[in-house]
């Protein structure tokens, strides 16, 4: 009985004295820099998702999510190492990763195009054929061409049957104040919006249904000398879980997303979220090759690549590496 009593006194003295222990430090987060390719809109709803929701946490992972200065810069940050990741579109990657740009593609968050060609319905543009002669704004040289050229060409058109103006980013206005009579570039979930809330309607015309390659218009990309796939993978975890809570409850997410920043809290980015929720991917981290190989054959056919790069070395999925 005295041996049962000593045995019984040294254990509760044993676990009194953990219990009175400081606690063991938790494991430090792996920071994580993400530069996004424009402010924040509803396109990034994944990313916002994330982090508010507490899924880049739950991963171990402190994520600073940056708006850039120039929407050029966030793939120069990467390939210079001065960021971990960056959201880009799938047609710049491709150009980029010729000039000699140290990227690659890591996962996807828009699935979809989003880019089209934008004509006021009452304009008179109604078919593509229409736009001989006419004057089309654009933003960004080089991919959107090509676009606009693989559009034009199965109406028997070329490039040079156009006028091409730079409109800087002012799609909508110069379309509206009709210095143009098209614009290329413009976002079905924004722009559409933009004129329909000035009481304008205006009509899309979709590259992929014009006879262009579908492709991932908005992606992630990295830098593949540098980055660590693994910590890259818990991110796209991460926005996995997000896409999926966005699914699954649109009015509580767009809450959430629009209670960041009051600038979200308009009718343009709550009509955006609606029409951008269906494209998110839903699986991130998944890489379809043969969208990748048709475009790199695309932008080599139409002349911006000089030859066709196999696709490993434009995209990657990390969760094989």
């Amino acid at each position: 009985m005295k041996t049962l009593t000593s045995s019984l006194a040294l254990t509760l003295s044993l676990t009194l004295s953990l219990l009175l222990l400081p606690p063991a430090p938790a494991a430090a987060a792996d920071k994580l820099t993400l530069v996004l390719d424009w402010f924040v809109n509803p396109d990034h709803g994944p990313i916002v998702i994330a982090q508010e929701k507490g899924y880049f946490a739950a991963e171990g992972l402190e994520v600073e999510v940056v708006a850039p200065a120039d929407p050029s810069d966030p793939p120069k940050l990467v390939a210079a190492g001065k960021a971990d990741l960056a959201v880009s579109y799938q047609p710049q990657l491709h150009l980029q990763v010729h000039e000699g740009l140290s990227l690659i593609r890591v996962g996807t968050l828009v699935a979809t195009p989003l880019n089209c060609l934008l004509v006021l319905k009452d304009g008179p543009v109604k078919s593509l054929a229409d736009l001989k002669g006419r004057k089309i704004g654009f933003s960004v040289a080089g991919v959107e061409e090509a676009l606009l050229g693989a559009m034009l060409a199965p109406h028997g058109l070329a490039l040079d049957d156009v006028e091409l103006v730079n409109v800087n980013w002012s799609l909508s206005p110069s379309l509206m104040s009709r210095q143009v009579d098209a614009v290329i570039g413009a976002f079905r979930n924004f722009e559409l919006n933009q004129l329909a809330i000035e009481d304008i309607e205006g009509r899309c015309f979709f590259p992929e249904e014009e006879g262009v390659p579908a492709y991932d218009e908005l992606i992630y990309v990295a830098n593949p000398e540098t980055m660590d796939p693994a910590v890259v993978l818990r991110f796209l975890a991460a926005t996995e879980k997000a896409t999926q809570f966005i699914v699954n409850h649109p009015e509580e997410s767009w809450e959430i997303f629009a209670g960041t920043a009051k600038e979200l809290q308009d009718e343009l980015n709550a009509r955006a979220w609606k029409d951008t929720l269906p494209r998110f991917a839903l699986r991130p981290a998944a890489l379809d090759v043969g969208r990748y190989a048709r475009f790199e054959a695309f932008l080599a056919e139409a002349g911006l690549v000089p030859s066709e790069y196999p696709v490993t070395r434009i995209a990657v999925q990390v969760s094989v590496q």
